[in-house]
C-alpha cells in the first residue's frame, strides 16, 4: 500500500501494483475489491493508479486484489470483439475505425466512410465467424521499429518505444493497452445493433457476449408483447404497426376536423355574446380545460383574424396553464401590458408586443378564477 487518502465518496488508494484495469484506451474501469472491500472505479492519474475503494488502509501495508470477473470478462468480450468487427470493416470495404466507445450496454466505432446496413451485416458475419473459429488472441511487446512492420489496420507513427501489440490469429493486429481474452471464442457473439450517418462516415452500435445476449433477449420479448397486443404474428408486427398508424392518422384527421368545426360554431356564438370595451372593441375570450396547445393556437388564429377584437386564449394543458393575447385589426390596446398582468396573476412567466403576447405558468387548483379576473380586466 503506497498510498491511502481520502475521497468524495471513500479513499483514493494507490498500491504498488494491481491486477485492476484503469478506465481509459476505450475500455470501461475494472471493479473488484481489496481486502473484501468495494473497488468501484479504477483510473490513472498522473501516471500512478488510482483506485476508488470505500475502505481506509494503513500505508505500508500489504493486501489482497481481486477483480470483479463479471465485468472483466464483460468488458474484454467488448473490446476484443471491437477489434474483430473494426478489422472486418476495414477488410471487406476499407472503412477505418476512426472512434471507440465503451459505455455500459453500449458500444460504438466510428467508421470513416458510410456504409449500408447490407454491408455492416456483411462484416458482422465475417467478425462472427472469426469468433466461432476460436482463434488465438495473443499479447506482445516489440519496439515500435518492428511493430511498424506488421500488417496492421491502422499504425500511429507518433508511439515508440516497447509497444504492446494485440493480434488475432490471421486477422487483426494493434496496438493497444486493453484488456483481451486468449482466444476468440470468448467473445461468443458480436451483434450489430444501429448503424447511422456520423459526421460524413458511419457510426455503428454493437454488443458482444452476454450483453449481446441479454439485449437480444430484451428485444425478443419486446417483439412479443407487440404481437400479443397487435394479435398478429412476431414477423408480421411491423405490419401491423403500419395498419395502426393509418388508422391513428385517419381518426386524427376525423377529430381535426371535428374540432374545427367546434371552433366556427363558438366563434360564432362569441361573436354574438362578444362584451365591447371602453375602446369600442369586442373582447372574445375562451378558457378551456384540458386543451391541446395545437388547437388552442389554431383558435387563438381565427379569433384573432376578426377585426377590432381583444382576444383571450387561457387553457389548461398537462401541468401548465398557458395563456394568449392579440388584438385584432384596427383594435385599440397593448398586449404587453396585458401580459404583465397574467404573468403577475397566475405567478408566470411571458411576453410578446403590442399586437400579441403568450406564457405560462406552473398549474393551480384556482386557475380558472385568475382567468375569469384577467377576463373582467380586459373588458374595463
Amino acid at each position: 500500500m503506497l498510498e491511502c487518502e481520502p475521497a468524495p465518496d471513500g479513499f483514493a488508494v494507490v498500491l504498488d501494483r494491481t491486477v485492476l484495469f484503469p478506465e481509459g484506451g476505450g475500455q470501461l474501469s475494472d471493479t473488484g475489491t481489496i481486502n473484501g472491500a468495494i473497488v468501484k472505479h479504477v483510473r490513472e492519474t498522473k501516471g500512478k493508479i488510482v483506485h476508488e475503494c470505500a475502505a481506509e488502509f494503513p500505508v505500508g501495508g500489504r493486501v489482497t486484489v481481486q477483480v470483479n470477473w463479471t465485468d472483466r470478462l464483460d468488458h474484454m468480450q467488448q473490446h476484443c470483439g471491437e477489434h474483430i468487427l473494426s478489422f472486418a470493416f476495414w477488410k471487406l470495404f476499407n472503412a477505418n475505425n476512426v472512434g471507440f466507445h465503451m459505455n455500459e450496454r453500449m458500444v460504438t466505432i466510428d467508421l470513416d466512410k458510410e456504409v449500408t446496413l447490407e454491408e455492416a451485416f456483411r462484416a458482422e458475419d465475417l467478425a462472427n465467424r472469426q469468433v466461432w473459429e476460436n482463434r488465438p488472441v495473443t499479447v506482445s511487446y516489440l519496439p515500435h521499429t518492428e511493430v511498424n512492420k506488421l500488417p496492421m489496420r491502422k499504425k500511429n507513427e507518433k508511439l515508440t518505444g516497447i509497444l504492446r501489440v494485440v493480434a488475432v490469429q490471421d486477422g487483426d493486429i494493434c496496438t493497444c493497452c486493453g484488456t483481451h481474452p486468449t482466444a476468440t471464442g470468448v467473445v461468443g457473439l458480436i451483434k450489430i445493433t444501429k448503424i447511422e450517418k456520423h459526421k460524413g462516415g458511419t457510426r455503428v452500435e454493437f454488443l458482444c457476449g452476454r450483453w449481446a445476449l441479454e439485449d437480444a433477449r430484451k428485444k425478443m420479448q419486446c417483439i412479443q408483447d407487440a404481437s400479443n397486443m397487435l394479435s398478429t404474428k412476431e414477423e408480421k408486427v411491423c405490419e401491423g404497426i403500419g395498419r395502426l398508424e393509418e388508422e391513428i392518422a385517419g381518426l386524427k384527421e376525423k377529430l381535426r376536423a371535428a374540432v374545427g368545426q367546434l371552433q366556427e360554431n363558438e366563434i360564432k356564438t362569441l361573436l354574438q355574446e362578444a362584451p365591447v370595451n371602453a375602446a369600442g372593441c369586442k373582447v372574445m375570450t375562451s378558457v378551456k380545460d384540458g386543451y391541446e396547445p395545437k388547437n388552442a393556437k389554431t383558435l387563438f388564429g381565427k379569433l384573432t383574424d376578426i377585426p377590432n377584437t381583444v382576444v383571450a386564449v387561457i387553457y389548461h394543458s398537462g401541468e401548465r396553464v398557458n395563456y394568449m393575447f392579440g388584438l385584432g385589426e384596427g383594435a385599440e390596446g397593448d398586449c404587453r401590458t396585458v401580459i404583465a398582468k397574467a404573468n403577475e396573476l397566475f405567478g408566470g412567466k411571458g411576453g410578446g408586443k403590442k399586437e400579441s403576447a403568450q406564457g405560462g405558468a406552473p398549474y393551480a387548483e384556482d386557475w380558472k378564477e385568475k382567468a375569469e379576473q384577467m377576463i373582467a380586466f380586459l373588458r374595463e
